[in-house]
Parts: structure tokens; sequence; C-alpha cells
């Protein structure tokens, strides 16, 4: 495995080489990983808009593990990625997938944060890989800082953007308190047309109630 002290001075060359990849080759080093993948989950909860930043996951993994992993946090309320960010947490691959035989079927998650983007940095170890808890907590905060040097990756612009006026007006009149049926009257058009716009919303950016909705608007600075 890579010295702690190892990786902070490797971190600095890596960015400087203005790829990602090289510096989460050098985390999963550090914990002693085989396979890494980083993905984005905090837009939708709709699995065709989460997106792979990067990966040396085999294709097929990428393509059914990964994609299921990646949809099942992206489907998590907003508290629940709060409290978890940070967080190493471990599960059990589904005995349907195949995976090489050299490879554990405990996956590892760390979902981190760079600025209101939401992340997940997924490892795949050997099997009887001796696991540090401190050194993926290590891992985490490298991944936050090193990600956070590729702001294209990190951006909230496409996700912003794709809220329409109308749907952030509803979500404003929503998070003063305002019903359904109140905003339809203040805006001035049906309750079903007001009501469609929420679910809209919801859709976009992954939330499972109003409050959750407003609270990822405020969060973007949206409202």
């Amino acid at each position: 495995m890579v010295a702690r002290a190892a990786l902070i001075h490797e971190m600095e060359s890596r960015q400087a080489c203005g790829n990602i990849t090289g510096g989460i080759d050098l985390i999963s080093a550090y914990v002693g990983a085989r396979c890494y993948l980083v993905a984005r989950y905090d837009h939708y909860s709709d699995r065709h808009h989460d997106f792979i930043i990067t990966s040396n996951w085999p294709f097929d993994l990428v393509r059914t593990l990964g994609s299921a992993l990646i949809d099942s946090q992206a489907r998590s309320s907003e508290v629940r990625r709060c409290l978890q960010a940070f967080e190493p947490a471990f599960q059990d691959i589904d005995p349907a997938i195949d995976m090489p035989a050299d490879l554990s079927r405990r996956v590892c998650l760390i979902p981190y944060n760079v600025g209101h983007a939401r992340l997940m940095l997924v490892l795949l170890f050997e099997n009887n890989a001796f696991l540090s808890h401190d050194r993926l907590r290590d891992a985490a905060l490298a991944a936050a800082y090193h990600t956070s040097h590729f702001a294209s990756l990190t951006s909230t612009t496409d996700a912003l953007s794709d809220l329409t006026d109308r749907e952030i007006e509803c979500l404003s009149w929503i998070g003063e308190g305002k019903t359904s049926d109140e905003i339809a009257l203040i805006i001035g058009i049906s309750r079903n047309t007001v009501n469609n716009y929420i679910t809209s919303i919801m859709n976009k950016t992954g939330a499972k109630t109003r409050s959750e909705a407003v609270a990822f608007a405020v969060r973007q600075r949206i409202i």
C-alpha cells in the first residue's frame, strides 16, 4: 500500500497532469483496492442521467453492478446522503452478477461531496485483502480534494438549467408553504398543471417529497 506521506506528496503532481484518473489511481493504491469507479449521482433519480466520471472496472461490471449501485444511491433521500457523506460502507454483491474469481464479493461505497455535487467512489478488493477504516476515510477526503480541482465534473449548471422558469416559480411558492390549489390561484393556472410541474421537479431533482425538492433548490441557490 502507498504510505500516507507519499499519498499527500503525489496528489499535487497528479492534479497538475490535468486528468482525474491519475489521482484516483493513487487513492485506490493507498487503500489497497484493485478496481475503482467514480460516479456522480446527485442530479436525478433516473438512471440514464447518472454518469460515470472515471473507472477501471471491466465494462460488464460497470454496466451491471456499477449502474445498479449508483442508481440505488441516486434514489436515497437528501438527508441520508448528507449523513453518509465521507463514511465508507460495504454491500454484498448480488450472486447473479458474474465477478472475477479473485475479487471479493463485497464492494466498498465511499460517498463524498464537492461543493454541491454528490459523488461516489466505489472500490473492489481482492479476496482476503486487509482493509483499514482510517485509510478508507482518508480516501474519501483525498477523493474530494482531488475531484475539486476538476470544476467541469462538479458543475451544477446542467442541473439548474434543466428546471424551467415555471418550475422554479412553483418551487418558490412550495418553499413558502403554499398548497397546489394556492399556487394555481396565485399563478393563474390549473391545479393539475401545478401538480404536473411538481412531478417534473421531483423527477429532475431526485426528490421524494416536496420538502426534499425545496431543500435541493435552497442548496443549489435556485430559490
